[in-house]
């Protein structure tokens, strides 16, 4: 059955003619809405972990992380081909030649043929980004913004640090460089209703982005999320109806947008709710089904 809406892999593929994986990688920074900068607990829905695999902290270097992870990607899916991609906390929350160092030893690794970085949007600046464009040039190179929400009320509940207005200057920043932008949004977050969930995408929809992370906002443990959900003050969305918004999302976002992740990855240890988040295939296989069944897809109400 066909997709009916644009998924990363089919882009990867498009463009380099073979199946490209991507290789996580823990570079050891942090981020500051947890180091003192702008806060100390971080989000509300993060742990200690910043949604890293802890590689770090049990001393692999980012080489031996990305060998490692293409000789069991190489057995699972015949990649041959892989993008690097930080992912723990705020992988530009360092000076330039730090990064930059960081950012050479993956690109130099065979095999790599890009990369992503997932950060916040206030931690960017001019020389950053033009160390960026530098890579561009040679490879496919995406800036992962974690935004969450357009609604600064809700971005105050879940203790983000910044605002609404704080992304769009970054966006405006990175655009014409060269650069793909891809915006992480979190559906279910405390205090939304659908209505506020579906203005979030209208207007990201109407922005110069390239890509969008779906996420669902499940509770893992270690959390202040955690405590408000023990406590009776936040309630999970269920599997239908978290499919039903996510068919909802992709009918307002351009079909070219790339749709980078459908859901999230929780960590079955860490998880605390909702427990169908960890039936990954099951979702995906609802989404599409929904899709063909409202004859939908992505775009579809643009």
């Amino acid at each position: 059955m066909d997709k009916r809406y644009t998924d990363y892999s089919s882009y990867l593929r498009q463009i380099f003619g073979c199946r490209v994986q991507k290789i996580s990688i823990d570079a050891g920074l942090t981020c500051p809405n947890r180091d003192g900068q702008i806060g100390t607990g971080g989000c509300i829905y993060c742990n200690a972990r910043g949604s890293g695999t802890g590689a770090f902290d049990q001393g692999l270097s980012v080489t031996e992380q990305v060998v490692r992870s293409k000789v069991l990607i190489a057995k699972r899916y015949k990649a041959t081909k892989y993008i690097a991609y930080f992912q723990s906390f705020s992988n530009t929350y360092a000076p330039v030649y730090i990064l930059k160092r960081l950012y050479d030893e993956a690109l130099t690794i065979p095999g790599v043929v890009g990369m992503a970085i997932g950060t916040r949007p206030d931690c960017v600046d001019g020389e950053i980004l033009d160390l960026f464009e530098s890579y561009a040039n040679q490879y496919l190179v995406w800036i992962e913004y974690g935004l969450q929400s357009v609604h600064d009320s809700t971005l105050r509940r879940i203790h983000r640090g910044h605002d609404f207005d704080c992304f769009q200057k970054a966006v405006t920043l990175t655009r014409n460089r060269g650069i793909k932008i891809c915006t992480h949004l979190i559906l279910g977050l405390p205090g939304e209703t659908r209505k506020m969930m579906l203005n979030t995408a209208r207007t990201v929809a109407r922005m110069p982005i390239d890509g969008v992370k779906l996420h669902l906002m499940y509770v893992v443990k270690g959390t202040a999320l955690e405590t408000l959900y023990q406590q009776g003050h936040y309630r999970c969305l269920e599997q239908q109806e978290y499919v039903d918004i996510v068919c909802d999302v992709l009918e307002l976002l351009p079909r070219e947008m790339v749709i980078q992740r459908l859901t999230g990855d929780p960590h079955p240890q860490e998880l605390v709710a909702p427990f169908w988040s960890l039936q990954k295939t099951q979702t995906f296989s609802m989404i599409q089904e929904s899709l063909v069944n409202r004859d939908s897809w992505q775009g579809k109400n643009t």
